[in-house]
């Protein structure tokens, strides 16, 4: 049938870890420990990439460059990256299981696409070792997709490269890129879904985009809260995104949308003739 088949979600950020909130602080306790101070908004810049990948496009920017110069007397090199990269995955192992609650409307939402027949898959900048972590702990908690997949199944090719998306329609059974949504809070996660040519829809509030806590979204003022919301929508379609939600809860009517939207299409051929 012309419709969705599934969904593809990202994990933190997106269905787990309000704000995306756990890689972002050991980002910037590991540059600190190296003598680099590093912003929050440098730290989630490469947001959704494999995490050693981020160490690597964090350095590659050019005031972290340029600090490393300062600092160090010499350019990064990949043995930089990979000693910064050693520091960090223990760190975040030992707080990951803290950062792994659903994000408000998930659990339903998922229910509800699950009740309409859609396949729910995932993708992630995860590594298997951390997911070992979050996976149990998500399900406990009510959230558990029917398929999973970290780089370290696409030979550390993660986003912005489309491998993840294919892997989970091959093992799903998805039979077109064109009846598949990607949702994901980061450009990473936009670019992926454009890569794969499938449905991209970045998700706002949450977002790593965004990059507030649920408290310190909640103690916006109305105004606010819109203004921020506004940045992230303009964000994420610049990025590529077909379309933006404020919230998981939109998602089944989007979904719908697109629907009609394909059908729309399917029929115009013999419109014409």
């Amino acid at each position: 049938m012309n419709k969705i088949e599934g969904v593809i979600f990202d994990w933190a950020g997106t269905t787990v870890d309000f704000g995306c909130f756990a890689p972002v602080n050991v980002f910037i306790d590991i540059f600190k420990q190296a003598g680099i101070e590093v912003t929050m908004a440098e730290a989630r810049e490469p947001m959704g990439m494999l995490k050693i990948d981020h160490i690597r496009a964090m350095l590659s920017m050019p005031r972290i460059s340029a600090l490393w110069q300062e600092k160090y007397g010499r350019a990064f090199t990949e043995q930089d990256v990979e000693k910064l990269y050693a520091e960090f995955e223990p760190a975040l192992l030992s707080s990951l299981s803290e950062y792994t609650d659903p994000l408000p409307e998930v659990v339903e939402t998922v229910q509800t696409l699950r009740s309409q027949g859609l396949k729910i898959g995932s993708t992630t900048g995860y590594t298997q070792s951390m997911m070992d972590v979050v996976v149990p702990n998500a399900s406990k908690k009510g959230y558990s997709p029917d398929f999973y997949i970290t780089p370290d199944v696409t030979n550390s090719f993660g986003r912005p490269y489309p491998y993840m998306i294919h892997r989970n329609m091959e093992a799903l059974k998805l039979s077109a890129a064109w009846k598949v949504v990607k949702v994901g809070d980061t450009i990473s996660d936009i670019k992926e879904a454009v890569n794969a040519g499938v449905w991209a829809v970045g998700v706002v509030v949450g977002s790593s985009e965004m990059g507030l806590s649920l408290d310190e979204f909640q103690a916006l003022s109305e105004d606010e809260q819109e203004k921020a919301i506004s940045r992230t929508e303009e964000t994420f379609t610049r990025s590529g995104a077909d379309f933006t939600i404020k919230s998981m809860s939109e998602l089944p009517a989007l979904i719908e949308k697109i629907n009609q939207l394909i059908q729309k299409e399917k029929d115009l051929p013999q419109q014409i003739s």
